[in-house]
């Protein structure tokens, strides 16, 4: 255990500053043999994303100073430093949500850490419901888009005082999803033969833990979503906020009821099933996106709030 003490705690007063960032950094950099260039936060049973790491180091979130720690069945709680071939990354095993009592600073907090490590682009993964009426259970949707419901209502990582040395006060938000990322991942899926089941579209964040209503579910899908879940719209929006280009996947693990008549009811455990499904092809697929990152021509990558 760090020497620090016991700094984990979801009384969440200035735990975002940026002096407990750069702790939290430098406590990370003083340990680890290379510094990331690619973060890839693992959705709820997609822990696997991180079996391709060679010269692996790990930490538990627990022994990291200042860092949440996951409560949530099927995210392990650990950082995975190491390389995906040539390219040093690292894999967040789980993450914490707003409904385990953590603020969205403390949710967003690892993205910061991530960039003061030197982080360029992030993958956020995540398992979600499917309201899209062509959308089928194991579909992958990589997100265009999203609706922060949760940030309508106030609950919004950027709240409060800002750190000039982070991000702009005012972010927009119009581009938060990388176009050129988002054209890399199809031609790597449609090289892997994944076309059939490869989706774009609109996703929704609600705060959970319950699942929606169909009440609530009929009025996401008029607004515009076509799938649903509890996280990944923060640490875009803090990525987006401190200059990181964004890759959103969504693991599609349930269809989400829209209709009165049906019996079906969304569960967790299904969720963590068709995660570990279809995690093979999800770690396939982000492997030769890492694989092919440098395709990626570095002067049309989106400038981010001048990054």
């Amino acid at each position: 255990m760090h020497t620090e003490g016991n700094m984990h705690s979801k009384d969440n007063s200035c735990c975002c500053s940026f002096e407990n960032c750069k702790l939290t950094t430098d406590w990370l950099l003083s340990r680890i043999r290379h510094r990331p260039k690619i973060a890839v936060v693992c959705g709820s049973g997609l822990s696997l994303l991180a079996d391709d790491v060679t010269n692996k180091q790990t930490f538990r979130y627990e022994d990291i100073p200042n860092f949440p720690i996951s409560t949530v069945p099927g995210h392990e709680g650990r950082l995975v430093f190491g390389h995906v071939n040539d390219k040093a990354c690292v894999f967040m095993q789980g993450r914490v949500h707003l409904y385990e009592g953590y603020s969205l600073c403390k949710v967003t907090f690892p993205v910061r850490i991530f960039k003061l490590m030197g982080v360029e682009t992030i993958i956020v993964t995540n398992a979600s419901g499917g309201l899209c009426e062509d959308f089928k259970v194991g579909d992958i949707m990589l997100i265009k888009d999203h609706i922060n419901l949760p940030g309508f209502a106030g609950q919004h990582p950027l709240c409060g005082p800002n750190d000039e040395r982070f991000g702009i006060r005012f972010p927009c938000m119009s581009d938060a999803y990388s176009k050129e990322l988002r054209k890399l991942a199809m031609s790597v899926s449609s090289d892997l033969g994944y076309s059939n089941f490869m989706r774009e579209g609109v996703y929704c964040m609600v705060s959970g833990p319950n699942f929606e209503t169909i009440a609530e579910a009929r009025m996401l899908h008029v607004l515009g979503s076509d799938s649903v879940g509890m996280s990944t719209v923060p640490e875009v929006t803090v990525a987006k906020h401190c200059g990181l280009r964004a890759l959103g996947i969504s693991l599609i693990t349930n269809k989400v009821s829209l209709d009165y008549s049906r019996e079906e009811k969304a569960n967790h455990e299904e969720v963590l099933e068709i995660g570990r499904m279809r995690a093979e092809m999800l770690q396939k697929l982000i492997r030769n996106l890492i694989t092919r990152y440098d395709q990626l021509d570095g002067n049309q990558m989106e400038t981010l709030n001048g990054h």
